[in-house]
This record gives C-alpha cells, sequence and structure tokens, in this order.
C-alpha cells in the first residue's frame, strides 16, 4: 500500500520505524540520521542547518500514528494528517524551552505558544504530553538558581503553571515527586510567599492533587509539616477573590491526612474555616459546604473542640450550615460535627439551643435531604432533647 508523504524518512523515502527529531525541527528515521552523522556530516539532511546540537528527541506521536495507519489497513483520517504538521514544531519548542541558550524572554514566548496548542485539539493535547512537556515545565518553574523570584521570573512562573496545569489531567503525576527534594520545596514555598493571587490559585491546585493521590503521597505528608504553607493557604481564605476558593480546596485536601490535622488546628485553620462560613452569604462564597467539612475532619483533634466550644460564634457558624434554603450541601456535616462537640460538653449544647439548632434541626427533617443526614439530625435533637427540658428547671430555681 501506498505511504503517506510525510510518513516517509525523508532520507532513506521509507516507512520510518524509529523516527526522532533534530533540533532543526526535522524528523528523519533513527538509523538513516546516525549514518549521516557517522560519515561526518554535521548540518540538517532537508534544511542544512548547521547542527550545534547533535541530540534526537523521539517523535513518539508520528510513530503513534503509523502504528494506527498499519493497523487500519490504510484507512487513515486525515484528521491525524493535519496533525503530523505540528508535531515537527512542538518539538522544536522544546528543544528551545529546554536549552540553556534561550533568554527568559524567548522562554516566555514558548509558554504562551504552547498555552494556545494546550487549548486546541485534544490531539495536540496528547502531542505535549508524549514529548513529556509537563515534567519539562514543571523543571522550569521549580528548579531555579538560587530559587530565583525576580518579577521576570515570576512572570514566567505564571503563565508556565497555567500551561502545567492545563496538561495535568494527561500527565503522569509522579513528575511532581520533584518536590520531595528540599531545594525544588524551597523554591515552591518560595512562589507561593512572592507569587500574585494567580499564582497562588495555580500552586493550591496542585496542593490539592497532590494530597489526594497515593502517587504523591509522601510530598502530601511533606506539604502538611509546613508551616509555612499552611499560614500563606490560609491567609487566602480572607480574599474576597477566587484565591479563598483555590484555599479552601486545598485545606480540605490537606485535611485528609491524619498527620496533617494537628498542624493545621495549631496554625489556626479552624477559625478561619469558621470565619469563611460565617462570610459566606455577604461574599457570595460558594464553598461553605467543603468547609465545613474540613471542619467535622479537624474534629478528630481535641484541641479543635476546645476551640469550637470556647468560641460562640463557631457554634453559630455550625448551627447555620444545619439547614440552608437553597441546598442541603453541608448538612450532614455541620450535624456530624455538632454531634462530637455536644456529646461531650453541656456548655456546646447550651450555645447551640441557643443559637437555634432545634428549629434548623426540625426544618431538616421536613425538608428532601438523605436518610443519612435526617437520622444523624434525630439523634442529635434526641441529645438535646434533655437539656432543653433542663434549662426552664434552672431558670426557675431562686
Amino acid at each position: 500500500m501506498a505511504i503517506p508523504p510525510l510518513f516517509k524518512c525523508p532520507i532513506s523515502l521509507d516507512l520510518f520505524t524509529d523516527p526522532v527529531t533534530l533540533c532543526t525541527g526535522q524528523t528523519y528515521d533513527r538509523s538513516s540520521i546516525e549514518k549521516w552523522l557517522a560519515a561526518g556530516n554535521l548540518t540538517c539532511p532537508v534544511t542544512m542547518q548547521k547542527l550545534d546540537d547533535l541530540s534526537m528527541v523521539p517523535n513518539h506521536t508520528l510513530r503513534h500514528l503509523i502504528d494506527q495507519w498499519l493497523q487500519e489497513d490504510s484507512q487513515f483520517c486525515l484528521d491525524y494528517c493535519e496533525m503530523i504538521n505540528h508535531v515537527d514544531c512542538i518539538s522544536v519548542l522544546k528543544h528551545r524551552l529546554d536549552s540553556e541558550d534561550s533568554t527568559l524572554e524567548e522562554k516566555l514566548e514558548i509558554v504562551e505558544k504552547v498555552y494556545i496548542l494546550s487549548e486546541e485539539l485534544p490531539l495536540q493535547n496528547t502531542c505535549l504530553i508524549q514529548l513529556d512537556f509537563f515534567p519539562l515545565l514543571l523543571e522550569k518553574i521549580f528548579r531555579k538558581v538560587n530559587g530565583s523570584c525576580s518579577e521576570d521570573d515570576l512572570r514566567f512562573s505564571e503563565r508556565a503553571l497555567a500551561c502545567a496545569l492545563k496538561l495535568l489531567p494527561f500527565s503522569d503525576l509522579t513528575s511532581l515527586n520533584m518536590l520531595k527534594e528540599e531545594p525544588v520545596l524551597d523554591c515552591f514555598l518560595s512562589l507561593f510567599y512572592r507569587g500574585n493571587v494567580n499564582i497562588k490559585r495555580y500552586l493550591c491546585h496542585i496542593v490539592e492533587v497532590i494530597s489526594s493521590s497515593m502517587e504523591t503521597q509522601q510530598v502530601s505528608i511533606m506539604l502538611g509539616k509546613s508551616t509555612k504553607l499552611q499560614q500563606e493557604l490560609l491567609n487566602l481564605l480572607a480574599e474576597t477573590s477566587e484565591a479563598s476558593e483555590a484555599g479552601i480546596k486545598a485545606i480540605s485536601a490537606l485535611s485528609c491526612l491524619e498527620t496533617t490535622r494537628e498542624n493545621l488546628v495549631r496554625e489556626g485553620a479552624v477559625e478561619r474555616l469558621i470565619a469563611y462560613i460565617l462570610e459566606s452569604e455577604k461574599y457570595q462564597r460558594k464553598l461553605a459546604p467543603t468547609a465545613i467539612a474540613t471542619i467535622e475532619r479537624l474534629l478528630v483533634v481535641e484541641s479543635a473542640k476546645e476551640v469550637v466550644i470556647s468560641n460562640p460564634s463557631c457554634v453559630r457558624a455550625l448551627v447555620k450550615m444545619v439547614f440552608r434554603v437553597s441546598d442541603h450541601q453541608g448538612s450532614e456535616s455541620a450535624v456530624n460535627s455538632l454531634l462530637a462537640l455536644c456529646c461531650d460538653s453541656n456548655h456546646a449544647r447550651e450555645e447551640a439551643i441557643s443559637a437555634g439548632v432545634l428549629t434548623q434541626l426540625l426544618l431538616l427533617l421536613q425538608s428532601q435531604c438523605s436518610g443519612r443526614t435526617k437520622a444523624k439530625a434525630r439523634m442529635l435533637l434526641k441529645l438535646l432533647n434533655s437539656t432543653w427540658v433542663e434549662q426552664p428547671k434552672e431558670a426557675a430555681s431562686p
């Protein structure tokens, strides 16, 4: 069967068996280009440019397309043919991004192009993944000389992080294990401290992904021990921008690790989460249910219970989340949190009753919430019943 021209090596004119791309962006079969170079030629056979770099990058995308073409008996999708024209260009972009000779401005231009490519057809996304752009971007962001964070560095980091997050869903997360290295982690934390709101949002997303994956468990433990990171995340909760939502998601993911909970409580996570809930209507914050679910996890720590019981506003925030007219998200976590507190503390029961929890629970039982949530609500009502009955007697006593 006829071989499509794009599947032929320019030197041998045979079907590619092991396509590799040179720094000029041209692709050849490995055996053919190796013979060319072994003969003393130091130029690209097609462009005749001098080869300053003799490295060869395997062209996995082209090889994949050839395999598919062979398997489909030459019933070859034209969309693939169009895409092959991009492969060589993308290989050149990777070479230039990785080159020590490229200036920061040139690398910023490359990242902008990669970002555009990542937003287009899924196959282009695949090409970027197969050429390992994700780990390369992480290297360029987090492996900097002396952890440099100049304005230009921050500008590059912002765009590179945006690209990396586009590729992240399709990438091998083990690349993020580079954060186990102390200099890399220091650079990560420095970016968090010095970066703008966008950089902080992007880094929050990376923290969330790391904390939610078994492949990066050791890194998540290290992040959970970082006081500096936790302080930065908690500071975001006071923001009225999307940064606060990114911070909530990252803290929630970190709180899933038992080893992290005590550290979060010690750094004031409970108070910050409570403040977020109390201000949720004023600033139209959407993640109050995530905040209350995080508090529920933190209440396994005794010091977290002490914080809530000693602060009436904390109990009021929990009661507020028991029943919301708009939806029932967070209701179960709020009821569970109040159960955990009221089981051990008469003071917590009195504060909850004073804040109107009985009305909230009765409204919840009449709503369309889940059967499990209603069962927990009945348990809390039964627990509070004795306190409710005793209060009038205490008030009547001299």
